[in-house]
């Protein structure tokens, strides 16, 4: 397990574990949209198995962003006298705006991992 999401941190084909999923070596804060390869340049796995495929990413990427705004109102309300404060809200916006890019592509990993060929 704790092989896996270290491969998925590092960008690493989910068949082979030595090619590269997106074209950018990390999947950290490359504030554009990201460049997926088509084939994995050592074993030639193919990414892009059908039109659609990635749709289903955009449910993991809406947990993980629902999971860090509720993390960030946690740690944030500390920080404020009442129980609910307005400005809060701004911050969970720039919290969930600046960790988009990070989540587009954690979302495409985690999706093709789940659905990989676990058999061989």
């Amino acid at each position: 397990m704790s092989n896996t999401i270290l491969h998925i941190l590092n960008n690493d084909c989910p068949h082979c574990h030595q090619g590269k999923f997106f074209k950018e070596n990390s999947i950290f804060f490359k504030f554009s949209f990201p460049k997926m390869n088509e084939y994995c340049s050592h074993c030639h796995y193919k990414f892009k198995k059908e039109p659609g495929y990635f749709f289903g990413a955009m449910y993991v990427n809406y947990g993980l962003t629902v999971t860090q705004g509720i993390a960030t109102y946690v740690i944030a309300h500390f920080f404020f006298k009442e129980t609910f404060d307005l400005r809060i809200i701004p911050i969970i916006m720039g919290v969930i705006i600046a960790l988009s890019p990070l989540n587009i592509r954690l979302s495409r990993l985690l999706w093709i991992y789940m659905f990989k060929n676990y058999s061989n």
